[in-house]
């Protein structure tokens, strides 16, 4: 139930605002990635910790601060002061059980979202929290752990090549929530080839390891229906330029970010649809096993109701029974017996019951 219902307990009682990691518990030591970057130059460094803040001196470059590793609570409070950001926004970027949702502050936007991968090793799907801070010429991140989601981003940046360097933050944001999504088409990829060999081994082979393996795609379903059904009116929200900080040229990215966003919807609707019915295939086809051995048994009993009455009647004590004295009385009741067998064998193969 973690993925579902996340860890509340540690801040139960507390006092809004403040600061408690409620993830999962990791060790290794949390990443800073800055980078600062304009049409014509590009700068990038790491680092532990945030110590000092970020002089955001030059009002055209466009400053990415990347933080994986939101267990050290110090870099985001080091963070907030520096950006002025408010303690319930930091206090949702630690808290990890968030639902997708956007706030626009005026002077910058926080946008909170989940992004998936898939497991290789435990077949199953991977649940971050990512979290947004959109401002005039900045963008700050959160993940919870370094996943290399963002990357590609970099690398994007760092080639020069497209109009990513030549854009504002608000396209940086676009960029990175692209990302999100496009990774959400890969799971679900990945999803729909294990449902499509799991109906094939219902259909020739249903078995109960089948049937927990559909019961916890079932659970995967919700999970996915739990991250994307939120996204698609955040995006939404973003894509109608209710804030000054998102420019009309970065609208329309959104909106297809937006439309990918349905589709992912559709998907997984689908895909919930196909898992169901699964269950239905699975129950139809334990039923008609069932019936089948059902059926030769029956089919057995009956030939040998007769046989049995055959061989009651000639199992009984009586001193005077004619057969008994005869020299062909035994070879005679079996023929006869085997001639009902084959009868009613005939007779149940002209009614196509075998």
């Amino acid at each position: 139930m973690r993925k579902f219902t996340g860890k509340i307990a540690d801040r139960v009682g507390l006092p809004p605002g403040v600061l408690v990691y409620t993830g999962e518990r990791v060790t290794e030591e949390a990443r800073i990635g800055i980078i600062r970057y304009n049409g014509d130059s590009f700068e990038e460094k790491t680092a532990k910790s945030f110590d000092e803040c970020v002089v955001l001196e030059k009002r055209t470059d466009v400053t990415w601060i990347n933080v994986s590793g939101i267990h050290q609570v110090e870099n985001l409070q080091n963070l907030g002061e520096c950006f002025n950001i408010h303690p319930l926004i930091l206090e949702d970027i630690l808290s990890t059980d968030q639902r997708p949702k956007l706030e626009d502050l005026d002077d910058y936007v926080f946008i909170l979202v989940k992004a998936l991968d898939y497991d290789e090793t435990s077949q199953g799907v991977i649940l971050e929290q990512v979290c947004m801070v959109i401002g005039p010429n900045y963008v700050l991140s959160f993940q919870e752990r370094e996943s290399g989601l963002f990357r590609p981003i970099v690398e994007r940046l760092k080639s020069g090549r497209g109009r990513l360097r030549r854009m504002g933050a608000d396209y940086l944001a676009y960029a990175l929530l692209d990302m999100v999504v496009d990774h959400y088409f890969v799971v679900l990829e990945q999803l729909g080839e294990r449902i499509e060999t799991l109906e094939e081994e219902l259909i020739s082979r249903p078995s109960t390891p089948s049937v927990q393996m559909v019961h916890r795609l079932r659970r995967e379903m919700i999970l996915l229906r739990k991250s994307v059904w939120p996204l698609r009116e955040v995006i939404g929200t973003l894509g109608r330029q209710e804030s000054p900080l998102v420019r009309e040229s970065t609208v329309i990215y959104l909106r297809d970010v937006h439309d990918h966003t349905v589709q992912i919807i559709d998907t997984i609707e689908t895909f919930r649809d196909m898992l169901t019915s699964m269950l239905d295939l699975y129950l139809s086809s334990m039923s008609n096993r069932l019936n089948a051995v059902m059926k030769v048994l029956t089919i057995i009993a009956t030939i040998f109701m007769p046989l049995t009455f055959i061989a009651g009647i000639y199992g009984m004590n009586f001193r005077y029974m004619p057969e008994l004295e005869w020299v062909w009385g035994y070879p005679a009741v079996l023929l006869v017996m085997l001639l009902i067998a084959l009868t009613m064998l005939a007779s149940f193969k002209a009614k196509k019951w075998l």
